[in-house]
């Protein structure tokens, strides 16, 4: 597709940073969506083709300015990456509905609110859409259930607008990572540790030991991940590609997850799981 402008959601830090820096770096012009003030500095540090805007995706006002920005910007809208996000940890029995809804408002109806707002103009320019995805959105594993979720429903927005815009011209594509080294781990961890508050000390014992392998999983993944570079890299294809595939999984895990997800019987997964968290 030809160079224009992009917007990339929660792009201060990891995946969507790098992704901002990938796209300057292929001649778009760069809208990085960021929640905090201070951030907007740094993010145009970048370079001179990457311009900060404030953008909270669950605050409508933050979302309209967005449009009207768009649209009155002087380089026509190119594609819109979907990328802000949160990660809400624990088991289900722990959890409130407060935590869900969090999760859901950002991952999900973020997206969509954001996605609505541009899709007139992603329609006139026969644009692309990038809805940045996991491989959790293919196959759940134990305490990610909100995480999990939020992706699941990625996964199907991406197929209703894929199939309900195509007759416009516009491309979607879903981008399901593995494990990333990126501070969503450690923002993760440390929330999910402040949602034990106030937990009944049974339910917390019931899961300690799954909790503290899990902790260890993330721990790794925050080590040995790919870098978010390798991420914005796929970006950056499905965005000159001439014809984007509709899904792209990055990283040998995902591809690892993604295929026994397919072929396992569900308690045969749920064994395979279960022992490499718990052993036995």
């Amino acid at each position: 597709m030809a160079a224009g402008t992009v917007v990339v959601t929660g792009a201060s830090t990891g995946i969507g940073a790098a992704t901002c820096r990938r796209l300057a770096g292929l001649g778009f012009d760069v809208l990085a969506g960021v929640r905090r003030d201070e951030d907007a500095e740094l993010v145009e540090s970048w370079s001179g083709r990457i311009r900060a805007v404030r953008l909270d995706v669950t605050d409508p006002r933050d979302v309209a300015a967005l449009a009207e920005g768009v649209a009155s910007a002087p380089v026509p809208l190119a594609a819109l990456v979907n990328n802000a996000g949160t990660a809400v940890v624990g088991p289900v029995e722990a959890l409130t509905v407060e935590d869900w809804r969090e999760q859901l408002e950002v991952n999900v109806l973020g997206q969509v609110a954001v996605t609505r707002a541009l899709l007139p103009l992603l329609i006139e320019r026969r644009g692309r859409v990038v809805m940045m995805s996991s491989v959790a959105g293919r196959v759940a594993g134990p305490l990610f259930g909100p995480y999990a979720a939020s992706k699941f429903a990625i996964e199907a927005l991406t197929d209703v607008l894929r199939q309900e815009v195509a007759p416009h011209g516009v491309s979607v594509v879903a981008v399901e990572p593995g494990a990333i080294a990126t501070p969503i781990w450690e923002r993760g961890r440390v929330a999910g540790d402040r949602r034990w508050d106030g937990v009944d000390p049974a339910v917390e014992k019931r899961y300690a030991r799954l909790v503290e392998a899990v902790r260890r999983l993330a721990d790794q993944a925050a080590r040995e991940g790919l870098p978010p570079e390798a991420v914005a890299e796929v970006v950056g294809r499905a965005l000159t590609a001439p014809r984007p595939r509709t899904r792209y999984l990055v990283g040998k895990d995902a591809v690892a997850q993604a295929w026994l997800g397919r072929v396992l019987p569900d308690r045969a997964l749920d064994a395979l799981v279960r022992r490499s968290l718990l052993g036995g």
